[in-house]
């Protein structure tokens, strides 16, 4: 993706990259784990992945570090979304919240606030979750569009 990116869109490339897990994200993914605050597939994930910066695709999309996950959930407490507490795992560049459900179900903010959120199911799991994101990135490679994940 960055190999043309300067050429195709005039200015450098951002960070765009996933990033192995560390020790410290291992260790906040089991004290996630542990407190019963994250679905068992993000666990797993965080036992490898440490976070993904995708800067330029489209707006960008993020998924946090572990730590930054438990942080949030220390600091903010739990979001009550309804349907159950959901924990909030990334964002897109435009503001808008990465959120899992109980469930494992991946959704979307519908505004740039974790209060009392509204959400739109974008994933059943995050496996599916992951797979649409694959996709934005194939697309945007191909032409420069990310989709609207």
């Amino acid at each position: 993706m960055t190999g043309e990116f300067e050429r195709r869109h005039g200015f450098p490339p951002g960070t765009n990259e996933v990033r192995p897990a560390s020790r410290d994200d291992q260790t906040a993914a089991r004290a996630l784990a542990q407190a019963g605050l994250i679905p068992a597939d993000l666990v797993t994930f965080y036992g490898s992945i440490g976070n993904v910066t995708w800067a330029d695709v489209g707006n960008g999309y993020f998924l946090d570090p572990a730590s930054d996950v438990l942080l949030r959930r220390q600091e903010n407490g739990a979001v009550d979304a309804g349907a159950g507490q959901v924990v909030a795992i990334g964002s897109n560049g435009g503001g808008l919240y990465y959120v899992a459900g109980p469930d494992g179900s991946v959704h979307r903010t519908r505004t740039a606030s974790l209060d009392e959120p509204e959400l739109d199911k974008v994933a059943d799991d995050l496996r599916q979750f992951l797979e649409l994101l694959e996709q934005s990135l194939t697309r945007f490679v191909a032409d420069g569009e990310p989709g609207s994940l």
